[in-house]
């Protein structure tokens, strides 16, 4: 029968075991370790839409709090919020109905002028005069001169098409609200996997620091730090799971989702459904030139500031209005030396009526006309610099964060893993102090936290690059 030192000591070289098999499971676990596997790994997964993970993927310590968030086979993907957002979302449907203004302008902008039904009654009753009497029905048409319904159609249209530019614009900078909002939701997500599953280590450490502490081998103060470094990480992920679920709001805010609905996430942010850049920023600035809506909106409002010159100038020509008047005149003669004698006249008329432009040509509307094209023309060359701009700009976030993955991978990652493997193992043979391994401890999860914060960078610059380029949501 082992003495009671003994037992204590076989006690704790048990649970070191434990804890180093845990260790090795956790220093395994895909969502820890790795984040891109590798550049030429990353791009295949670009272009692919991402696995489903397997049941066996699945890491054994992720805790029932994850599962309320993420679903690798029912949750939600980004493409699907945002599919949600441009069918659910309020204020995108208010933007839409500017098509349907838009088409009721178009009706009204081709209507002709409305024809005028004159009546005219007249009689000497009240004025001493009972036997004259005139009764008169007169028609007139005005006629448009100088193109101005055809002008008003061509306006009307550039009009419409500006505002289907307009919403494709609101659609495009929506997906992209979207696809932002999921990778900040992905990015908590991970840090508060991390999070759980460093403070479950740390658990199963302070139980062996506990009984090393019980046989009298460890002084109580460092099974106190580790309590401290315990309850320094719950604290933070606490934090950590209030910033993911003002993320979930917001994302519900945007895609028309009720609060009250749960929304569980399905990708994951090391694997972005995004396609492929191109290989380079000028072809990229070359599609977004040709493809952006705002920047196709610009040069709509271009083309319909021409239009209302040219609407402007047609209205300064006068316009005809032809006219017809059929009259009927009575008149009664009652004291003559034949007796009352009754005349009476039926008279067709016909006449033009036009508009003198001597004071009114119209020269204020055109003056105004001319300035709106100016500054049509100044706004689409500064939206073609925001492009071209924003362009570049996403580019070179996309490529800054990709080369800085593979840093994190090649080295980061793996030598902090097992620095602080090897730390731990140390630490429970008793060749380093408690101090040493919290120390070592908040250096991997500063590596692991700022990690997470370059693959929601890369994640949000592929995102920003794809709004950039314009392609459709």
């Amino acid at each position: 029968m082992p003495s009671k030192p003994m037992r204590g000591k076989l006690l704790s070289w048990i649970l070191i075991a434990l804890v180093s098999t845990h260790l090795v499971a956790y220093g395994q676990n895909p969502s820890i370790q790795t984040g891109i596997v590798s550049p030429a790994t990353e791009r295949s997964r670009l272009s692919d839409p991402p696995p489903t993970p397997r049941t066996g993927d699945t890491p054994s310590t992720v805790s029932t709090t994850l599962s309320r968030y993420t679903d690798p086979v029912q949750g939600a993907s980004s493409s699907d919020l945002v599919r949600r957002a441009l069918t659910s979302n309020g204020e995108l449907a208010a933007v839409r109905l500017d098509l349907e203004r838009g088409q009721a302008r178009l009706r009204q902008a081709g209507l002709r002028p409305n024809p005028t039904v004159d009546f005219e009654q007249t009689t000497g009753r009240f004025t001493n005069s009972p036997g004259e009497r005139e009764t008169s029905v007169g028609f007139a048409l005005p006629i448009e001169l100088g193109g101005k319904r055809q002008r008003r159609i061509n306006l009307a249209r550039v009009e419409l098409e500006a505002a289907e530019a307009e919403i494709a614009d609101k659609e495009r900078r929506l997906a992209n609200e979207v696809r932002v909002s999921y990778a900040e939701s992905l990015a908590a997500i991970r840090e508060l996997q991390i999070t759980e599953e460093l403070n479950n280590v740390d658990v199963q450490t302070a139980r062996i620091v506990e009984a090393r502490v019980t046989e009298g081998d460890a002084a109580p103060l460092e099974h106190n730090l580790l309590r401290v470094e315990i309850d320094r990480l719950r604290a933070r992920r606490a934090l950590v799971e209030g910033r993911l679920q003002a993320a979930l709001l917001k994302l519900k805010s945007v895609t028309g989702t009720p609060l009250n609905e749960s929304l569980q996430l399905r990708e994951e942010l090391t694997a972005p459904a995004f396609a492929e850049p191109l290989d380079s920023i000028e072809a990229s600035v070359a599609i977004a030139l040709h493809t952006r809506p705002d920047l196709k909106l610009a040069r709509l409002s271009e083309e319909a500031a021409r239009a209302g010159l040219r609407l402007a100038r047609a209205q300064a020509t006068p316009d005809i209005t032809a006219f017809s008047k059929y009259t009927t005149n009575r008149s009664t003669f009652d004291n003559t030396p034949i007796g009352i004698i009754r005349d009476q006249d039926k008279l067709l008329s016909f006449g033009v009526s036009i508009s003198i432009p001597v004071f009114n040509r119209n020269q204020g509307a055109k003056a105004e006309a001319e300035l709106v094209i100016s500054q049509a023309q100044r706004r689409r060359e500064f939206a073609e610099q925001v492009v071209r701009a924003e362009v570049q700009s996403a580019y070179r976030r996309y490529e800054a964060a990709r080369s800085a993955i593979a840093t994190y991978e090649q080295g980061v990652l793996e030598r902090s893993r097992q620095n602080i493997t090897a730390v731990r193992g140390a630490y429970q043979v008793g060749a380093f102090r408690v101090t040493d391994l919290l120390s070592e401890q908040r250096r991997y999860v500063d590596s692991q936290r700022e990690f997470t914060e370059t693959l929601a960078e890369y994640y949000r610059a592929l995102a920003d690059l794809q709004s950039a380029i314009g392609t459709k949501p």
